[in-house]
Order: structure tokens, then C-alpha cells, then sequence
């Protein structure tokens, strides 16, 4: 059974960055807009939407957002001497824009929340899961020998969603692509589009390793912790 749409006001963070659901995001919060907004969400205990900038800059001025975000909820705060603060936030459910509000100093939207659609046939789409998962693995061990490093992920997801969140945070892909993404309808449009974008950057990192044309000086790390739901 598909679940219920919700609409609801958010206040919105532009970033360089694309959230999933269950991804923990480490944020510094230096800017007196973001300062103003989280002490809000802090004291109401409110969530916050984190949305890729389309178009201008993360520090400074305006920036317009990709419609498809991640509702974020606070888990960790520390306050610092001079205002400024960290956070510890991670991804809950998706949400897509229906307009945008500019009456507060920092940016807020209504939002419609986003159910994913779930597969029609759930034996097809654990199979696909699982070749996904398998290339996830892959993709790691991988990334370990290029960078050499030790890398472990003590409990791989079960569900087709998690899995294809999973695959979504591993990649170190363009931004893009993860809002391509994160924008999917239904599970089995991202497993498969996670399954080809796996096997282009599996053959990449195994020529990599072959010809030892890993570049000095890049920096490896995923761009959060995926949480089991």
C-alpha cells in the first residue's frame, strides 16, 4: 500500500551536497540566516529541507534549488564560542517543492512529501537488489585498493529501498547524477539506473587499477553514513 502524501512548510538549506534518506550529514552552521534557522528547529524540534543548489552560491546570496529534497532531522548540536554551531543531521523522507516562501532571512517552501512507489513484483525487484548490492560490494573493495585503504561496512541493508539509498550515498559521483536519483519515482527506476551507473564505475576504478592511473592527491570518503530505517 503506497503511503499518504503530506504537505507541510519547510525551512530549506541549499548545499552542494544531495541528501538521502538515512544519511547522516555533519554540518558548520557559521551563517546568521542558518544560525537563526536552526535554533528554530532546535527549539521546536522541527526538521529542515536539505536541497542541491541549481543555481547560484551555498555562502552569501540567494540560491535557487533543485525541486527534490530530503527532510533532515537534527541528532547531535554543539554550540560554539563564537555563535557558530555543528550539527549532526540525518536524511528522512523525500519531499519535492511547490513553491517557494522569501518572508523569513533565510529560505522556506511548501513541500509535498514523496513516497516512493514500491515494485510490482517483489521477487523481480530483490533479484535486482541483490545485483545491485553485489556491485556495491564490489564498488567498495574497489575504492579500498585504489586509495589504499581499509574499508568495511559491518551490515549491508536488506530492502530494495535501503539498497538502492545504499548504492546512492556509496557512489563518488557527480552531484547530478545523485539528484537524478533522488528524484526517481519507484525503486526499481533506481536500482536500475544504480546498476548500470555501478557498472560504468566498477570497469572505471578496475582500469584505474590496472594501469595505476589512480590521480595523486584525490581525496576519497562517502558523503555520509547510511542508517538502517
Amino acid at each position: 500500500m503506497d503511503e499518504a502524501i503530506n504537505v507541510i512548510e519547510l525551512p530549506l538549506f541549499p548545499l552542494n551536497t544531495v541528501l538521502f534518506p538515512g544519511q547522516l550529514l555533519p554540518l558548520h552552521i557559521f551563517e546568521d540566516r542558518y544560525r537563526l534557522m536552526i535554533r528554530r528547529c532546535l527549539a521546536e524540534d522541527l526538521p529542515f529541507g536539505v536541497v542541491l543548489i541549481k543555481q547560484g552560491e551555498e555562502v552569501g546570496g540567494a540560491a535557487e534549488p533543485h525541486a527534490v529534497g530530503t527532510q533532515a532531522r537534527i541528532v547531535e548540536s554543539t554550540h560554539l564560542p563564537d555563535g557558530a554551531m555543528d550539527i549532526v543531521a540525518v536524511g528522512m523522507e523525500r519531499f519535492r517543492i511547490r513553491r517557494l516562501f522569501h518572508d523569513q532571512p533565510y529560505l522556506c517552501g511548501e513541500v509535498e512529501t514523496l513516497p516512493m512507489a514500491q515494485p510490482l513484483d517483489p521477487v523481480a525487484a530483490a533479484r535486482l537488489a541483490e545485483q545491485v548490492r553485489d556491485r556495491v560490494a564490489r564498488y567498495i573493495k574497489l575504492l579500498a585498493e585504489a586509495a589504499g585503504l581499509q574499508i568495511q561496512i559491518e551490515q549491508m541493508p536488506d530492502t530494495p529501498q535501503q539498497i538502492g539509498f545504499l548504492a546512492a550515498v556509496t557512489m563518488q559521483i557527480d552531484n547530478r547524477e545523485k539528484q537524478m536519483l533522488l528524484g526517481e519515482s519507484a525503486v526499481v527506476t533506481v536500482l536500475s539506473s544504480e546498476k548500470a551507473l555501478l557498472n560504468r564505475e566498477n570497469a572505471l576504478l578496475n582500469w584505474m587499477i590496472a594501469s595505476k592511473a589512480w590521480p595523486e592527491g584525490v581525496q576519497f570518503g562517502t558523503s555520509g553514513t547510511l542508517l538502517p530505517n
